[in-house]
């Protein structure tokens, strides 16, 4: 009999056509375009996007350079795109841009989840206070609301904070009553009539802060937050948990026999099913609740490049076959299971980390700061999807000039993995 992961391969190269195609449009051309309607709708594949080409966000992209972006991931299907603050002029000149691509062609088509940054009192100091709040996030919320009150047919949803409530996240987090606040004063506002009652609010957090780990984190005012929100935005991120909490990650004694790529694909595999259980703690909590609403991936991705925990030197798991693998897969599910996943991201920046050239942070994009599509989007390359379409003056080509055996060679194996009986 044949060992049942010499199939893997063949599976994972059928995704590379499958995970990213739309299906069947369930939302009327001629209805309302709301969050409702197009979240866990496949053919509204969404992105995390940031558009900054330096090594500081002081240096802001220009509004030529976000069309050009924007035209490139509406050719890869991408019709909902995620952003982070509103006090740089980033988030309003993409609201700009998408408003102007849309008076020029009449078929163009992209939506906005708008993020406003929530911070604690004295935050990103020595000593910061996560019992309190930052003066700002009245601003941010503020900005918020007027970018959507600007553009209420391109923003179709709101998130308060970034990862704001998670406890490693030890330079800013608030606590949940802070998110519950501003998430409220939203809601009240569409009750009011002053936003669109069709608009969704949420809060875009790692899957533990929404009740799927610790103990710690279940709180009234989080049971308070679910509750109040339209729908719960999750993170999860396998790459990091291969550092963290490698009990998924590596090779099993069993797949000795397979090729070095079987082996890859099947730990591959496994980080799939790693996070369909990080989203699946966290709908356990919600039913334990009696709570039940829509649960998304807000953020999840893998970096093709590292020299800290997640690469060679650690636990071998950032190169661009192995950050494809995970796209297709993670599109896969969420396309067959009705889950949008706002991807992260579509491009490499290179401010996250600006002091160290190959750090992760810089390198979860698909597409290289050098117009260069990563092996994710090798087969949209050959397709001719990006025929005719520039980022900073370049066509779209691919990484490695599009040979698989010079990328295999800087391609490690996981390390082994040991399973507890």
């Amino acid at each position: 009999m044949k060992h049942p992961l010499l199939h893997v391969t063949s599976f994972l190269l059928l995704l590379f056509t499958m995970s990213c195609t739309p299906t069947e449009n369930k939302t009327s051309p001629t209805s309302e375009i709301t969050a409702e309607k197009i979240l866990g709708d496949s053919n509204y594949l969404a992105i995390s996007y940031g558009g900054y080409r330096q090594k500081t966000r002081d240096i802001q992209p220009t509004l030529d350079e976000i069309k050009e972006d924007l035209k490139i991931m509406s050719a890869m299907g991408i019709k909902v795109l995620r952003t982070y603050n509103v006090h740089l002029a980033e988030a309003s000149n993409i609201l700009k841009a998408i408003t102007e691509l849309k008076a020029a062609d009449e078929n163009f088509e992209m939506y906005v989840m708008l993020g406003a940054w929530i911070d604690c009192k004295d935050a990103w100091t020595p000593n910061p206070d996560h019992y309190g709040e930052s003066e700002r996030n009245a601003v941010e919320i503020d900005r918020a609301v007027e970018l959507t009150k600007q553009y209420p047919d391109i923003v179709k949803i709101i998130a308060v904070g970034n990862e704001s409530m998670v406890k490693w996240a030890t330079t800013y987090h608030v606590q949940a009553g802070v998110i519950l606040k501003w998430v409220n004063h939203l809601q009240d506002l569409k009750k009011k009539g002053e936003l669109p009652a069709s608009l969704w609010i949420t809060s875009s957090d790692n899957f533990a802060s929404w009740g799927g780990a610790t103990d710690n984190y279940k709180t009234d005012d989080l049971t308070k937050l679910i509750q109040a929100v339209d729908y719960v935005s999750m993170h999860t991120y396998p790459m990091h948990d291969t550092h963290y909490f490698p009990q998924f990650w590596g090779i099993l004694n069993e797949e000795d026999s397979l090729s070095d790529r079987e082996k890859v694909d099947a730990a591959m595999l496994r980080t799939k099913d790693y996070a369909i259980s990080q989203y699946d703690s966290v709908k356990r909590y919600l039913d334990s609740l009696g709570i039940k609403k829509p649960i998304h991936i807000g953020e999840t991705g893998w970096a093709s490049q590292s020299n800290e925990h997640y690469g060679n030197t650690g636990s071998k798991a950032t190169d661009e076959y192995k950050s494809a693998m995970f796209y297709k897969l993670m599109r896969d599910w969420t396309n067959k299971a009705g889950i949008s996943c706002f991807y992260f991201e579509a491009f490499d920046e290179q401010w996250k980390d600006d002091k160290n050239v190959l750090g992760s942070e810089n390198h979860f994009g698909l597409i290289t700061l050098q117009s260069e599509a990563k092996y994710a989007l090798w087969e949209a390359v050959d397709k001719g999807i990006f025929k005719g379409l520039t980022r900073n003056g370049k066509p779209i080509t691919k990484t490695y000039n599009g040979n698989m055996d010079s990328m295999w060679k800087e391609i490690k194996l996981p390390p082994a993995l040991v399973r507890n009986k």
